[in-house]
């Protein structure tokens, strides 16, 4: 039987996310941190451990039929390549940043301005876009220290947190992208192969889906069991069972972690009571 090839980052931030995944979705993955390849025991799978810059290309050239790396990767290499979904990790954001001390108005500031960056497609698309006439100067590595070393005047980067911009004097002032993890495919992927990736799809979904939702339990008394009913959708319908004391119910449903913190004033004037919110391993819709 075929082997799905499946290109993960060897390294960095969405490595440990992109092997967690797909061990969440009960795929065996054996000890693989100085390996450049490795085999589940239990699912038709083979990882390379690949750059992440360099999967795009893998994929392309079907090297690797499937590949887990950021949006922002993607973008960039422009490769023929098809994104088969978002991932819901390694959210980030692809932004413009200038030293500190610098007054920033709006987007003329980068006029005529060399700007340092290891997206170069990415940026120089924008900016197109935006009329602005800039020198980009592309690196390796390490774009935040540009500025600094007089290699450029501002940068475009990633962004997570905006820790590592403000221990090097910088500030974020424009957000050019928001990018995920996503999974790619080759253009030219057998029909065996397909079947196997839409395997996986059906337990990636059922994993993401259990990330974003959870089960809820609570006590409602009768008389308020509709209007309750009618903020807890769930899946189909909310689970109604009678409780030992007369004219109380329990009711039972599947709810999007952050709508119910929208909803938990509502539900406890509605005088439900013992509102347990439970994690969901595995969700199947």
């Amino acid at each position: 039987m075929s082997k799905l090839k499946i290109a993960v980052q060897k390294s960095g931030r969405l490595s440990g996310k992109s092997l967690d995944l797909l061990r969440e979705c009960g795929i065996k993955i054996s000890n693989s941190n100085q390996k450049l390849m490795t085999v589940s025991s239990n699912f038709p799978i083979e990882i390379l451990f690949l750059r992440d810059d360099d999967i795009p290309q893998y994929v392309e050239q079907n090297v690797a039929d499937i590949g887990i790396l950021g949006e922002n990767e993607v973008w960039e290499k422009n490769r023929k390549v098809t994104t088969v979904r978002k991932l819901g990790f390694g959210n980030c954001r692809l932004s413009l940043a200038i030293p500190k001390e610098e007054n920033y108005t709006d987007l003329t500031y980068f006029n005529h301005k060399k700007i340092a960056t290891t997206y170069p497609n990415i940026l120089r698309d924008f900016c197109t876009k935006k009329q602005l006439e800039v020198e980009i100067e592309e690196i390796g590595g390490s774009v935040e220290i540009a500025p600094g070393i007089g290699l450029a005047n501002c940068i475009f980067d990633i962004v997570s947190t905006g820790s590592t911009l403000l221990m090097n004097g910088l500030k974020e002032v424009q957000t050019v992208a928001q990018s995920e993890a996503v999974l790619i495919k080759t253009p030219e992927l057998s029909e065996e192969k397909q079947a196997i990736l839409t395997q996986l799809l059906f337990r990636i979904q059922a994993v993401m889906y259990s990330k974003e939702n959870k089960y809820i339990l609570l006590n409602a008394p009768n008389n308020a069991v509709k209007q309750i009913i009618s903020l807890l959708p769930g899946m189909k319908s909310p689970t109604v069972l009678p409780l030992a004391e007369e004219g109380w119910s329990s009711i039972h449903s599947v709810i999007k972690e952050d709508k119910f913190w929208e909803i938990i004033d509502q539900l406890q004037d509605l005088g439900a009571q013992g509102i347990l919110i439970i994690p969901i391993e595995k969700m199947i819709t």
